[in-house]
């Protein structure tokens, strides 16, 4: 899908490009590419860097055009997959192009376009539009991280009335959640010293809306430190109270087991076929059946002091 934007007060919509208008493309198809590399001739190597998911965040230039790639934060609402997700995005321009590829659909862009069409923002250059792409990405990281920790509470919950796999699996997977914003938020970070270098001869920098994207990335990847210090916390914890849980049932078993197996033994011995002298002797059964409950009894009274049972 591709959308041609030109920022008045806030980016509109507009039927044809214009220069210095935004082309914003969204999984695109074989009329896009062709519109890419045959109406503005961009290069077909970055369209395939782009293609890449696991593609980090970077920097390329071929002739006068410039790839910039960042991760920007996705849900997946397929079960069984991780919650959440960051998938590359790639800005590619040239002194009178500017266009963004990205091969998944977020909610992040058109979140984007309408904040600044509600707040009449002016996007000056190509470079102001790369930094508040990186400064709105750390918004919804933010978002997405409030999310994820409800998602932990509401697995502690269960998890403390019964250890389920079905819980701890998906506390694994929002800790490899955390694991790949914390990598994503990183490289977002490292490509703003990037840029700063490209552009630092040029008028093109706003300093203060440098500032404002380094605070929300810094807050971002602090919240992202602090939610994964805890989910792993709290992972041990559980790993050890099953543990805990474990070696209580395997006393409990024990213990039983010695306390059925002294009567069992009694039996044994007096079920042997030899002279065991009690022939004569009156109530001679009942009195092996109470000898062999004082001792089950006996073993189960120290067993419960020192708390095996």
């Amino acid at each position: 899908m591709r959308t041609y934007l030109y920022c008045e007060a806030g980016f509109v919509e507009k039927t044809q490009w214009l220069p210095n208008s935004w082309v914003n493309i969204v999984c695109p198809n074989d009329d896009d590419f062709e519109f890419l590399t045959k109406t503005l001739n961009v290069p077909e190597s970055f369209l395939d860097d782009i293609a890449d998911t696991d593609e980090r965040p970077r920097t390329d230039t071929e002739g006068n055009w410039l790839l910039t790639i960042l991760r920007i934060p996705v849900q997946n609402k397929q079960n069984g997959s991780l919650p959440f997700g960051t998938v590359p995005i790639g800005i590619i321009t040239n002194n009178e192009i500017i266009v963004s590829v990205c091969y998944h659909n977020t909610d992040l862009l058109p979140d984007f376009i309408e904040h600044t069409r509600r707040k009449g923002i002016v996007v000056r250059n190509k470079l102001d539009l790369i930094f508040r792409l990186i400064y709105s990405s750390a918004v919804w990281f933010l978002k997405y991280l409030k999310q994820i920790n409800l998602d932990i509470s509401a697995a502690e919950k269960e998890l403390e009335r019964s250890i389920r796999n079905e819980d701890l699996l998906r506390l694994m997977r929002l800790q490899k959640t955390l694991v790949y914003f914390n990598t994503s938020i990183r490289g977002n970070e490292v490509m703003i010293g990037k840029l700063k270098t490209i552009f630092q001869d040029t008028d093109f920098l706003d300093k203060e809306l440098v500032e404002d994207v380094i605070i929300e990335l810094k807050q971002a990847l602090n919240t992202v430190n602090i939610y994964s210090d805890i989910l792993t916390g709290t992972m041990d914890a559980f790993a050890s109270i099953i543990s805990n849980n474990v070696n209580t049932i395997m006393k409990r078993m024990t213990s039983l087991s010695i306390v059925l197996m002294l009567p069992t033994l009694i039996a044994s011995f007096y079920g042997m076929n030899v002279d065991i002298h009690l022939e004569e002797v009156p109530f001679a059964f009942s009195l092996i059946v109470l000898f062999s409950i004082g001792l089950s009894t006996l073993a189960f009274v120290i067993f419960k002091k020192i708390k095996w049972f």
